[in-house]
C-alpha cells in the first residue's frame, strides 16, 4: 500500500500515477450551481450515470420504433436472450460460474424468491437470524416470511448484535448464537457488506459455520456488488442477491442480480414460484407444454426481462469489463485507504471512522461517525459541493468510488469538512 503524504500536490500526483483515471471522464459527473463538478461520494446509494447509457437505451427505443414485435429475434440485441448479454460479466464481479447468476426483478422480489426456495422451516427449525442492523427492507421481508408461515416474527427472529459500545459484528458472537440455537435455525441472512458500517462480512466463514449447524445460508450483496470480490460460488453460499443501482451504476430502482449455487442447479423438488421465463427456452412457446424447469439460476425467472433497464445495465458492466475488476478492486483499497488516511490526520476528537482499518474487512466506503453532530453538518457539506450520505444518529456514509472518483475528490472533501467542523 502507499505511504501517503498530505497536501494536494501528493493528491494531484496520485492521479496522475492511475491507469484508471480516464474512467472518470465515461461518467456524467453532476454540477454545482456554479457549474463546478461535485465531489460525489454517494455511489454506495446510486451509481452515475455511464455516458454510453443514452446510446445503449436509444438501441433498443430505435429498434422497437423500426421492428415493433419482430425486435424480439431481429434487433440488433435480440430482446428474447437479452438478460443472456449480461451474465458472464455480471458473473464475473460476484464470483459465480454463469449458471448460477440471472439478472431479473428488484432487489427485495428476488429476495423473497429465494425465501421462496431456500427458507423451509418445520416445527422444531423455524427461526431467521440477521444482523442487528441489517438494511430495513432485509428485515420487513424476513419478518414478513416468518408471519407467512405461521411464526411469530420477533420470536422467530434472531439479531446478531454489535457487542456494548462497539459497532462492528464480532464472529465470536455468531458461533456462540448457531452453538445454542443452531438447531432452531433455518436460515442465515447476512448483508454481505453492512450498508450502516461498511463491515465485509466474511462470506465464506459464515457460510460454513451456517451449514455446519444445518441452516441455509444467504447474502444480500447489494452493498457488495461492483465494491468487494464477494466470491460467491467458493462462498458456498446457497443464495444471494443484489442490486445493480449502487456500485453497478444501472439507474434508479434498476434490476437485481440473483445466485444460486450450481450444486442446487437441477433440484426440482426445492419449492419455487415459476412463471414462462423459466420454463425450457427450447419449447417456451408452444405454450400447451407441461412447464419444463431451466436448470440453473435461470430456473428462478418468472417473465421476459425489461429491456431497457437491461440495456443501462449492459452499458455499465461494459464499462466494468473495460476497466477490470480486478483493477478497480486495487484502486479501491488505494483510494479508501488515503481517504482514511486523511480523516485520521485530521486529528479531530469528534470524529471516529467505524467502517473496519482492515482492507480487506470493507469495501470502498468509510462511515464516519461525528459525535454531538446531526442533519446540518451533511447539508452544510452539500452546500459545500459534497454528495455524501447522512445516516441518523451522527454519521457520514462516503464511498470514493474507483470507477469516477479521482484521489483530488478525496483529498477536496477532507479539506472542505476541516473547513466545517
Amino acid at each position: 500500500m502507499t505511504n501517503f503524504k498530505l497536501g494536494l500536490d501528493f493528491a494531484k500526483q496520485l492521479d496522475k500515477n492511475d491507469s484508471l483515471a480516464s474512467f472518470r471522464h465515461q461518467f456524467h459527473i453532476p454540477k454545482d450551481q456554479h457549474g463546478n463538478d461535485v465531489i460525489y461520494l454517494c455511489g454506495n446509494s446510486l451509481g452515475l450515470q455511464p455516458k454510453i447509457t443514452k446510446d445503449y437505451i436509444n438501441q433498443e427505443l430505435e429498434d422497437w420504433a423500426n421492428l415493433g414485435v419482430e425486435g424480439h429475434t431481429e434487433g440488433k440485441n435480440p430482446w428474447l436472450h437479452y438478460h443472456e448479454f449480461l451474465t458472464e460479466t455480471m458473473a464475473n464481479i460476484v464470483g459465480a460460474k454463469s449458471s448460477e447468476v440471472v439478472v431479473m426483478n428488484s432487489l427485495t422480489a428476488n429476495l423473497h424468491f429465494m425465501m421462496v426456495s431456500f427458507y423451509q422451516p418445520t416445527p422444531k427449525r423455524y427461526k431467521i437470524l440477521i444482523e442487528a442492523d441489517a438494511f430495513p427492507s432485509d428485515k420487513y421481508a424476513v419478518e414478513s416470511q416468518l408471519r407467512h408461515h405461521g411464526f411469530d416474527d420477533k420470536e422467530g427472529l434472531i439479531l446478531w448484535k454489535a457487542r456494548e459500545g462497539e459497532e462492528l459484528a464480532n464472529y465470536d458472537d455468531l458461533e456462540a448464537i448457531l452453538k445454542e440455537q443452531g438447531d432452531e435455525i433455518a436460515l442465515i441472512m447476512i448483508g454481505g457488506v453492512n450498508y450502516y458500517t461498511g463491515q465485509f462480512f466474511d462470506l465464506k466463514r459464515i457460510t460454513e459455520l451456517g451449514h455446519k449447524h444445518g441452516c441455509v445460508v444467504g447474502f444480500d450483496c447489494a452493498h457488495g456488488a461492483g465494491n468487494v470480490a464477494l466470491n460467491l460460488h467458493d462462498s458456498g453460499a446457497d443464495f444471494a442477491v443484489w442490486c445493480s443501482y449502487k456500485y453497478l451504476n444501472s439507474g434508479p430502482g434498476s434490476l437485481s442480480g440473483a445466485f444460486v449455487h450450481n450444486r442446487h442447479a437441477n433440484r426440482k423438488d426445492l419449492n419455487r414460484f415459476t412463471g414462462w421465463w423459466s420454463h425450457n427456452k427450447q419449447t417456451r412457446f408452444k405454450m400447451r407444454d407441461e412447464f419444463d424447469q431451466l436448470p440453473g439460476a435461470e430456473g428462478w425467472q418468472l417473465s421476459n426481462p425489461p429491456i431497457l433497464s437491461m440495456a443501462a445495465i449492459r452499458a455499465s458492466l461494459d464499462v466494468f469489463k473495460d476497466a477490470g475488476f480486478e483493477n478497480l478492486l486495487h484502486k479501491s483499497k488505494q483510494l479508501t485507504g488515503y481517504f482514511e488516511f486523511l480523516i485520521n490526520k485530521l486529528n479531530h476528537s469528534d470524529i471516529k471512522i467505524i467502517t473496519p482499518s482492515n482492507p480487506s474487512e470493507r469495501g470502498c466506503q468509510l462511515s464516519i461517525q461525528v459525535k454531538n453532530a446531526n442533519r446540518s453538518l451533511h447539508d452544510k457539506l452539500t452546500e459545500a459541493g459534497v454528495i455524501s450520505d447522512w445516516r441518523e444518529p451522527d454519521v457520514i456514509r462516503c464511498a470514493p468510488v474507483p470507477l469516477y472518483n479521482s484521489f483530488e475528490d478525496v483529498y477536496n472533501m477532507v479539506e472542505r469538512l476541516k473547513d466545517i467542523l
